[in-house]
């Protein structure tokens, strides 16, 4: 590369410094009209520096057949897909060093216009001159002085490229980024050079310390957008392995959002929920909560005097934190049905053997998660003690007898508590009865655990007077499936809570005692329960009245288990009139026998219901005899 003498390179260098400065900063201050005014300018400043490069450059390229005009302007490139990984950690003939730094100038240029074209929405030409940055690099082994500007293209072709979905070109590109940044750590490992510091004198050289931040950073963007190229190609367990590296790297390096941080930490405790890795997940959710109370206290409300942008942060704030508290709820609550399924016999109830094998199990299961614990971690000394004191509080392992579940459940209820603070019935009906479904099963896994059936049954009567009221207040044109989620879910709990009496009144010794006391209760249960699967039924019928003659595939299921389930609860009323033991028995016939006819007219609907398919057709054929015999006896009495 020809010479440049000092002035020169000042101007230069100051040219650069403007057009960032354009491209970070002026353009923060453009007017709505004319959005990219400032970008505009720095792609004109970057195109001057390009060309002053070139005139600078070594005479041996003359004869090279560039990919750009005399005037700076990118001629077109094709790409037929994403990159493979490089053969070898050179790749080019590189030439000298002089000629080398002079192609990854060019390239950094081509590299910050390629940019700022993706920043104006010009993707195409911006893709024009990444490629061409890329085509410079070629010609350039890996080194400490070009590394960084080979990760960042890369990146930066990446999120083109999944803009446009094209994701297995994208996913080519970033995992090349990633795998020369490793292959670098390993064979060198020093701070490189940044992409800056191409155009910067002597004095303005970043620090050792500011050089190995941005490298880093760069990195950790790469790691970010691998995470996204794998959600999208479905490959959700890499992507959240990525996603906890670029999180951990994220507060590391002190470059992240507190609650945008927060956000993405809660959201990804949700994948560690589902595949019972609670302690991933309580990490994940104490470090939210503890990196979300960086933003600050949620300024107070004051209507007289608040101007919008206040209003508008407290309400941004306020939703966020009701959202981490969501994922909270979901915590608890899986956590307690997930071990409701590991101690629950063939009827629903708890296994006392079971459990004994799991609590001496557990020494061996806390030994093997501490293991783990130190690759997961979040945080730096100043945040670490306090997402350690969080965790503290809440349980991991799954719960193995009432105190445990009921610490779990006051955790979560705690929660609800605070995400309908913010999701109220007026204003976010979806969210606000979501939350309280929640709520209402954190009730019902708690009740597994619990010996006492009183008590037991106390807990399903709190999910029905939770339940109950928002069902009956909600109106059925604007929230329909609402309306039928809560009947259902209602009427199941009216159904259990009839089973719970029923099982007590069969301890009692006295016949008269449970004649007197529990025989109205015990119906009125039966009647509420077969009230609301009758209402669920009743909510699919047509504006004139007719049920569809064929369910549609998301009510198939609830549809033929209310059919079943009200036949079961009219066999199950209790009446000393024979004649009003037949009516109940007449109706259970009829709804068993819809269940058979309508999977004899629709065969493929048997298999959404085998075991209730299977029992009502055993049903049709015997309660016949019954009727019968109950109709033979009340011809007797008339006659006597």
């Amino acid at each position: 590369m020809a010479s440049i003498n000092s002035s020169e390179w000042r101007a230069l260098c100051d040219k650069f410094t403007t057009a960032q400065n354009l491209s970070e900063v002026e353009c923060l201050k453009d007017p709505a009209n004319d959005p990219f005014r400032s970008k505009y300018k720095a792609r004109e400043l970057l195109r001057e520096i390009y060309c002053s490069l070139k005139d600078f450059q070594a005479g041996g390229e003359e004869g090279e057949n560039d990919s750009r005009g005399e005037d700076g302007a990118a001629r077109p490139q094709t790409l037929d897909g994403g990159e493979k990984e490089l053969d070898g950690f050179g790749g080019g003939s590189g030439g000298d060093s002089e000629a080398g730094l002079g192609d990854a100038r060019l390239g950094a240029v081509e590299y910050y216009l390629g940019v700022n074209h993706v920043e104006t929405e010009e993707l195409s030409a911006g893709q024009e001159h990444l490629m061409n940055c890329i085509k410079r690099l070629d010609k350039c082994s890996v080194s400490p002085e070009n590394v960084s500007l080979f990760i960042n293209v890369r990146n930066q072709l990446g999120i083109l490229w999944a803009g446009r979905d094209e994701t297995e070109t994208a996913q080519g590109f970033l995992e090349t980024a990633e795998s020369i940044y490793l292959r670098y750590m390993k064979d060198e490992g020093s701070p490189p050079t940044d992409m800056t510091e191409y155009f910067s004198t002597e004095e303005n050289l970043l620090t050792h310390q500011e050089r190995s931040k941005r490298f880093e950073l760069a990195y950790t963007h790469t790691l970010y957008y691998v995470a996204q190229v794998y959600k999208n190609l479905g490959e959700i367990e890499r992507a959240a392995s990525y996603c906890h590296s670029t999180l951990q790297r994220q507060l590391k390096l002190n470059q992240f959002n507190p609650m945008e941080w927060a956000l993405n930490a809660a959201t990804l405790s949700q994948y560690y929920i589902t595949k019972g890795r609670y302690m991933e997940g309580r990490h994940c959710l104490s470090a939210s909560t503890v990196i979300a109370g960086l933003e600050g206290e949620v300024p107070s409300e004051d209507a007289a005097q608040e101007s919008e942008a206040k209003s508008e942060r407290r309400d941004q704030l306020r939703q966020k934190r009701a959202e981490i508290a969501r994922c909270w709820i979901k915590y608890c609550l899986n956590l307690l049905q997930d071990a409701k399924k590991q101690l629950e016999d063939n009827i629903g109830e708890l296994d006392a053997d079971r459990q004994e094998e799991l609590k001496r199990a557990r020494r061996q299961e806390e030994e093997e998660e501490k293991g783990k614990k130190s690759t997961l971690v979040f945080g730096s000394d100043d945040t670490f003690d306090s997402i350690a004191s969080l965790e503290e509080k809440v349980q991991y392992l799954l719960p193995l007898d009432f105190t445990e579940a009921r610490a779990a459940f006051l955790v979560g209820q705690n929660y609800c508590t605070q995400a309908k603070e913010y999701f109220e019935m007026d204003g976010y009906v979806t969210d606000h009865v979501e939350i309280l479904r929640d709520h209402s099963a954190l009730f019902r896994s708690l009740a597994f655990f619990e010996d006492d059936l009183e008590r037991r049954c106390k807990m399903h009567k709190r999910r029905v007077d939770m339940m109950e009221p928002i069902c009956m207040d909600l109106n059925s044109q604007y929230y329909l499936l609402i309306r039928r989620q809560l009947m259902f879910e209602l009427a199941e709990t009216y159904n259990e809570m009839m089973d719970l009496k029923l099982t007590l009144a069969n301890r009692q010794d006295d016949a008269e005692a449970l004649e007197h006391h529990t025989v109205k209760k015990f119906n009125h249960l039966c009647s509420s329960s077969t009230k609301y699967f009758q209402m669920f039924l009743d909510s699919l019928r047509s504006p004139d009245g007719k049920f569809p003659e064929r369910l549609e595939e998301e009510v198939l299921r609830p549809a033929l288990v209310a059919r079943f389930r009200v036949a079961r609860l009219y066999s199950r009323l209790i009446s000393p009139v024979l004649a009003t033991q037949l009516d109940n028995l007449d109706l259970s016939l009829e709804n068993y026998k819809n269940v058979v006819q309508y999977c004899e007219l629709h065969p493929e609907a048997a298999a959404a219901v085998e075991t209730e398919l299977e029992l009502s057709q055993e049903m049709v054929t015997l309660l016949p005899i019954k009727i019968n015999r109950l109709k033979a006896k009340l011809n007797t009495d008339d006659n006597n």
